[in-house]
């Protein structure tokens, strides 16, 4: 049984002018025969003889097989160059003759020509390979991650309500919770960040943030610098609404309060009822 977008050994059955013909026995019918285009064909095969290959369809939409390998096989995770963008979805570079479509509806942020994107590569519905940068699914729980360790991933995906999705070392499966976002993060950028906890079934949750007792230093040093570029006066205080917070420093409103009690702690600024006073 031939398995779309995956690697598999097959058997050379037949020999035409325009290459050879693959199955997995001998005696194949033409239904479970695949062709190999002559291009493709090693020196020296022979009927009997047996070729790796990768199966996809072709722009007929006809099963092919080739003996170059693509980046990525269905299932499989991983960064792939977007070649071009049409009006059905952008194409990616996945190293054959022909490119893998990224519909629009698979894509968690816009993509241009040039972008690495992380992405997987499923079956869909018509029975054709395409790309998807939703990629929860295709991750691996686990690893050898524990909490505190500092780990390298990329968010591919972004929600409101729960946080921004990461695939740590392109692999397995982290979350940074709402709670833990600060500054701005978008889609396909790579992070560093600190595990905070290892659930049960090894899926990882994430800050960008340090500790609290060290975060707090680098959060009162920037906000100095915020305070001027307002030209020494923040014309609010620790009284404002955690969305101004948010806007204007990156802040949540708890570590905003921090930030304001260590510099006052320090001397280094003086709190107005509607104002933040360099000294």
């Amino acid at each position: 049984m031939f398995e779309l977008g995956k690697t598999q050994t097959l058997m050379i059955i037949k020999e035409l002018d325009f290459g050879v013909y693959l199955g997995e026995t001998l005696d194949a019918s033409m239904d479970d025969q695949v062709l190999l285009p002559k291009k493709q064909v090693p020196q020296d095969s022979k009927i009997g003889g047996v070729i790796e290959v990768f199966l996809y369809k072709d722009s007929r939409d006809r099963i092919i097989a080739t003996t170059n390998r693509p980046r990525l096989c269905v299932g499989e995770v991983g960064k792939l160059k977007v070649s071009q963008v049409t009006k059905i979805g952008a194409f990616l570079d996945w190293g054959l003759e022909k490119d893998v479509l990224l519909p629009y509806r698979e894509q968690t942020a816009k993509v241009k020509e040039g972008d690495e994107v992380l992405a997987a590569i499923y079956v869909d519905k018509s029975s054709r390979l395409a790309a998807t940068m939703k990629v929860y699914r295709y991750l691996k729980c686990g690893g050898d991650y524990k909490k505190d360790d500092i780990v390298h991933g990329t968010v591919y995906e972004i929600r409101e309500d729960m946080g921004a999705f990461v695939a740590v070392d392109d692999r397995f499966s982290a979350l940074i919770p709402q709670r833990e976002l600060y500054g701005e993060i978008r889609v396909g950028d790579v992070v560093t960040a600190r595990v905070s906890s290892v659930k049960e079934d090894g899926k990882l949750d994430l800050s960008v943030r340090e500790k609290a007792y060290l975060q707090i230093g680098k959060d009162a040093e920037k906000l100095v610098e915020i305070i001027r570029s307002f030209d020494g006066v923040l014309p609010f205080t620790d009284k404002a609404s955690p969305e101004v917070i948010r806007r204007e420093t990156g802040m949540s409103k708890n570590e905003f309060k921090r930030a304001v009690g260590n510099l006052l702690k320090n001397g280094k600024i003086i709190m107005k009822p509607d104002a933040i006073r360099l000294k």
